[in-house]
């Protein structure tokens, strides 16, 4: 089966955070699952560095892709069809980067591995 990571969903399984819900953790580490991160989850990672609200235990540039490769998550580019669903998605989520998550989950038909229940109010299947 194919999976999304929303962000904090990525930051939390490569820290180890207790905040990963066990289920989602064990999707992630399913041996028969395709895990995948959005270019706009580590876009907003970089942005939230650089702007000091987020703080690595080691530089983005070494995490990523040391952590993906490390753990088989591939990265997700956003399409063209990517923004022409993004351009068509009702405002029920105000957040840019989880609008892109949420249009590539539609496009490519996978579920989201995430937290916010927000991601509930559109066409998308969450798990968590």
């Amino acid at each position: 089966m194919r999976y999304l990571l929303d962000t904090h969903a990525l930051l939390w399984f490569i820290a180890e955070d207790k905040q990963l819900s066990s289920s989602g953790q064990r999707l992630i580490l399913d041996s028969s699952s395709e895990i995948f991160i959005s270019t706009a989850s580590l876009w907003e990672i970089a942005i939230k560095i650089n702007i000091g609200n987020l703080a690595l235990n080691k530089p983005f540039e070494q995490l990523f892709p040391d952590e993906l490769d490390f753990h088989g998550i591939e990265i997700l580019d956003i399409t063209v069809d990517t923004l022409v669903q993004l351009t068509t998605l009702p405002l029920h989520h105000r957040d840019p980067f989880d609008r892109l998550i949420i249009a590539q989950a539609i496009v490519e038909g996978i579920p989201i591995i995430g937290k916010d229940e927000a991601f509930d109010l559109y066409d998308v299947k969450r798990e968590w």
